[in-house]
């Protein structure tokens, strides 16, 4: 099947690593031209160096701290500096800590705001505009299944990431008219780093080996497993394509069945 990729112009957040460079790596499968932004910069540049080899695709990689807006809006600058215009924007940024709600701090919840709900509106700022005007766009979000379902231990992901599932409903109503679709992409458990980060932070609370709480969270999953970053990846890149073209306003999970509400 032809996606309609080929030299569309991507901008993925945070793709050095996990669901991000997973992203990254299937649109440029897909023949997509790429703009990369983590914050740590070698292995940033070692992603782009990978994703080029693999793909022949060519790739902008830009160190970005995407809580600071002037940094969002320079990437956005360069990347159309670079390829003349955006087509697609995945915003996406690490979680918020795992604390109970007693344990959060103002400062905490102010860190997690900035993090995963204003890192999301310093991007549509700046590309919306430019999606409008070519009258075509694809605004995609990574969240979390938690906008469904809550997950043990994230309150402050399970808050402020619905809050991007809001602004994402409302943005797909205020842009569908110019082509623009904006979809929020939720995954469930699904093997990284933040993963693995949270199973032993989990694990050191309950005195449990780390094994035993990912074990747990399979049980949990109707397909009995973990999810991988690609097969994350595949959905984002579906929703990017010419193939989704009616689709829009939606958060649409990739968790393997865990969350158990009907809609």
């Amino acid at each position: 099947m032809d996606l309609g990729l080929k030299n569309r112009v991507a901008i993925v957040a945070a793709s050095s690593q996990g669901l991000g460079k997973a992203v990254a790596m299937g649109l440029a499968r897909e023949g997509a031209k790429l703009a990369i932004c983590a914050r740590t910069e070698a292995t940033l540049h070692a992603t782009a160096e990978e994703i080029r080899r693999a793909t022949g695709a060519e790739v902008l990689a830009q160190p970005v701290d995407v809580t600071d807006y002037d940094q969002v809006r320079s990437f956005v600058g360069e990347t159309v500096k670079r390829f003349s215009r955006v087509d697609i924007c995945v915003t996406n940024a690490g979680g918020p800590p795992a604390k109970p709600f007693s344990d959060t701090t103002v400062e905490d919840w102010e860190a997690a705001v900035n993090l995963n709900l204003m890192s999301t509106l310093y991007f549509a700022r700046e590309v919306l505009p430019l999606m409008q005007k070519q009258k075509w766009g694809r605004f995609i979000t990574i969240t979390s299944v938690a906008v469904k379902q809550p997950v043990e231990g994230l309150i402050l992901s399970n808050a402020v990431r619905s809050a991007v599932s809001g602004l994402v409903k409302s943005l797909a109503n205020e842009y569908g008219k110019d082509n623009v679709l904006v979809n929020n992409v939720c995954p469930g458990y699904t093997q990284t780093a933040r993963l693995d980060e949270l199973a032993a932070k989990l694990a050191a609370a309950q005195s449990v080996e780390p094994e035993q709480v990912r074990a747990r969270w399979a049980a949990q999953v109707p397909l009995q497993r973990l999810g991988h970053p690609g097969e994350f990846a595949n959905l984002v890149v579906f929703l990017a394509s010419e193939c989704a073209s009616y689709i829009t306003g939606q958060s649409i999970l990739s968790d393997g069945g865990y969350a158990k509400g009907t809609y």
